[in-house]
């Protein structure tokens, strides 16, 4: 198991930008698949990007490709979510989460979670 600890998130306006980090505890990061998720109240948790161990591959869900750039750094035990051009939908708390093996945009696949950060998007 990894601990994973988000931060970066916090209140903007719609058109702006924020870049979330999760710092992963444990000497065995390099071989986890990193993935963002997403709850906003009332709905169901939401796939938002996905990173392979060595970042070259990387899944985005429909309503975030070509605004998030989901990104890792092995050494420092980082994954990050740049997040551009925000919407009011974007509103949720973001969660980050590891697997081992292959990429998902199934959250039931990732084992590890962090608490969650929250995104608040104002229009």
């Amino acid at each position: 198991q990894v601990q994973l600890v988000e931060s970066g998130g916090g209140l903007v306006q719609a058109g702006g930008s924020l870049r979330l980090s999760c710092a992963a505890s444990g000497r065995t990061f390099s071989s986890y698949a990193m993935g963002w998720f997403r709850q906003a109240p009332g709905k169901e948790r939401e796939f938002v990007a996905a990173i392979s161990w060595s970042s070259g591959t990387t899944f985005y869900g429909d309503s975030v490709k070509g605004r998030f750039t989901i990104s890792r750094d092995n050494a420092k035990n980082t994954v990050y979510l740049q997040m551009n051009s925000l919407k009011s939908e974007d509103t949720a708390v973001y969660y980050c989460a590891a697997k081992v093996g292959y990429l998902s945009q199934n959250h039931q696949a990732f084992g590890s979670w962090g608490q969650g950060t929250q995104v608040t998007v104002s229009s």
